[in-house]
């Protein structure tokens, strides 16, 4: 069984917040790589609230006095003093990520972000985004950088924002799997931006033809995947422009483009500027 957690002052303790409108107690992963089986039971449940995400597999809860399977793409909330009965199992794959939190507005924070709280199933869909804020979250957990508490607070608001649009997504019968595939799609061009990315042989390498990958795209995104992956390069090529001294030719190439000329021509047609015109007019030359 993989573990990978965080908490709160080093603490399992879990503690209801009074005073603060907002508090992180611990977030993490499991995930049963081995072990046939992992439940867990809390008859009165816990003083602080609980959100769990299944990205694999899928668990098995005791909700209402019966049995319900909740398979990958979806969360469960629960609310404080409320039974926490439900378990995995290893032959499905499963794993899921958790965050605990508590306050004295975290009702009205949930209900501001559409979270409905009148059941537990929230239909929120797979989505990259998602792992990565309980990544961020645990981290912080885990590092106690400067002003981690606060950090926490927006990462997981984030959270909220991004289940709220991927429920409001869910709305217009957009499949698990095309959102979960255009989900990592997307990640992996925010992280190669700068590489030659071939959009045929990425559709191929996910057993999907080129025409129906890049329809869905349009569909879910509302631009080609060629079109988002220049929108990264020219963001990043901004992000450089006005933080460095770096050439145009250096930043051409960090961004992906060998040819610096082709690049500017590029960032010009996207910004309504060269790159040299873009960096005197940001610094106020």
């Amino acid at each position: 069984m993989y573990i990978n957690s965080g908490y709160l002052f080093q603490s399992r303790v879990p503690f209801k917040e009074k005073k603060r409108a907002l508090r992180i107690l611990s977030a993490g992963t499991y995930q049963l790589l081995t072990r046939p089986k992992l439940p867990t039971w809390r008859p009165k449940g816990r003083v602080d609230w609980q959100l769990i995400y299944i990205s694999a597999g899928e668990g098995h809860f005791m909700l209402n006095g019966q049995e319900v399977i909740v398979p990958a793409g979806n969360m469960v909330l629960y609310q404080p003093n409320k039974e926490q009965h439900y378990y995995f199992l290893g032959k499905d794959k499963a794993q899921y990520w958790f965050v605990h939190f508590t306050g004295r507005t975290v009702r009205n924070i949930l209900k501001h972000c559409e979270i409905p709280l009148d059941g537990y199933i929230l239909h929120t869909g797979l989505s990259y985004a998602y792992e990565d804020l309980f990544k961020k979250m645990r981290d912080e957990l885990v590092e106690c950088a400067w002003g981690y508490e606060e950090k926490l607070t927006y990462l997981f608001r984030e959270l909220l924002i991004e289940m709220n649009r991927r429920m409001n997504e869910n709305e217009k019968k957009i499949s698990g799997f095309v959102q979960n595939e255009i989900d990592l799609a997307k990640a992996y061009f925010r992280d190669h931006y700068n590489e030659e990315i071939g959009i045929e042989q990425y559709a191929a390498s996910r057993n999907m033809s080129t025409s129906w990958f890049g329809k869905s795209f349009v569909e879910y995104v509302g631009k080609s995947p060629k079109q988002y992956i220049l929108e990264q390069r020219i963001r990043n090529a901004q992000e450089l422009l006005e933080t460095t001294d770096g050439t145009v030719s250096e930043i051409s190439r960090i961004v992906g483009y060998e040819n610096p000329m082709y690049f500017s021509r590029v960032f010009k047609k996207a910004k309504g500027m060269s790159p040299v015109k873009y960096r005197k007019v940001y610094r106020g030359e």
